[in-house]
């Protein structure tokens, strides 16, 4: 019986241990999902007008009578598909979203330019206010 206490004993401080360990770090935690995120820019309209615009200009420059104005239509139209087409190509936005269990049980999300160098699984230390990530060994 007193070697079993004994054995309880050990175990219990190796797991207070370890509770001590991973609750020592507040910025520590393991990353949960890393995914790379496109997304389309928002058209302003601009890019619609100016578009229009330059394919009336274009279109009215082929043909003559009832098939100058059909160009000069069609030409609006399709140049301001395409110019709002360019406007939300040029405003898009692309980035990579991070979320990380963090050691007291809250998930924190970040946004990267890059890629970080750590992957799902990994177990993390926020640097810099999470600007950052560094990783720990379990």
């Amino acid at each position: 019986m007193a070697h079993l206490n004994r054995i309880l004993s050990i175990a219990a401080l190796v797991a207070a241990t370890n509770v001590f360990a991973q609750g020592n770090c507040v910025d520590c935690g393991v990353v949960q999902s890393m995914r790379y995120v496109q997304e389309k820019g928002q058209g302003s309209g601009l890019g619609l007008v100016a578009g229009g615009v330059v394919g009336g200009v274009l279109g009215h420059q082929i043909g003559s009578g009832r098939g100058n104005t059909v160009a000069t239509i069609a030409g609006a139209g399709v140049g301001a598909y395409a110019g709002n087409e360019i406007e939300k190509n040029k405003k898009s936005k692309s980035y990579w979203a991070v979320a990380i269990r963090m050691d007291n049980g809250a998930t924190r999300n970040f946004t990267y330019t890059s890629k970080p160098a750590v992957n799902e699984g990994e177990r993390v230390k926020l640097v810099d206010g999470g600007r950052r990530l560094a990783l720990v060994a379990n």
